[in-house]
């Protein structure tokens, strides 16, 4: 495996704004470590922030660019279309959850947070997938 890399899904961004204070600390406590995240989760977060959650455009930017301080951005590009595509052959996810797990693998990720998927996949011999709200050991 690669170097000991995170990507963070959106899911992840999304539970800093969690009524859940466990969840919510437990995705600070992540993101404070840093790691990286491509232009779709900025894009993704600022949909669902806007949309389902309520938030201004302004309370949006704020959020997001404290993530940007502290994490890398991958871009999106053709390269990620090419490999999203061939992932989601592959192992069956969607189209855009194949991009997210692309851009991971590009960035040479060793460590994608998600609570959507399989807990502990691997993709590609490279990227393990964790979901970091699974079982009670986080919790202390």
């Amino acid at each position: 495996m690669s170097e000991d890399k995170s990507f963070f899904d959106t899911n992840v961004l999304l539970y800093l704004l969690s009524g859940d204070p466990e969840k919510a600390d437990r995705a600070e406590a992540l993101l404070a470590q840093g790691g990286v995240i491509s232009v779709q989760i900025l894009n993704e977060f600022a949909a669902v922030a806007s949309r389902k959650l309520g938030l201004s455009y302004p309370e949006i930017r704020e959020i997001l660019q404290t993530v940007r301080q502290v994490c890398k951005i991958h871009p999106v590009t053709l390269e990620t279309h090419d490999l999203g595509f061939r992932i989601a052959e592959r192992y069956g996810f969607s189209f855009y959850d194949a991009l997210i797990i692309a851009a991971a693998l590009l960035a040479n990720c060793s460590t994608l947070y998600s609570e959507d998927w399989q807990e502990a996949q691997i993709i590609n011999g490279q990227l393990i997938i964790r979901n970091p709200f699974a079982g009670e050991s986080w919790k202390h």
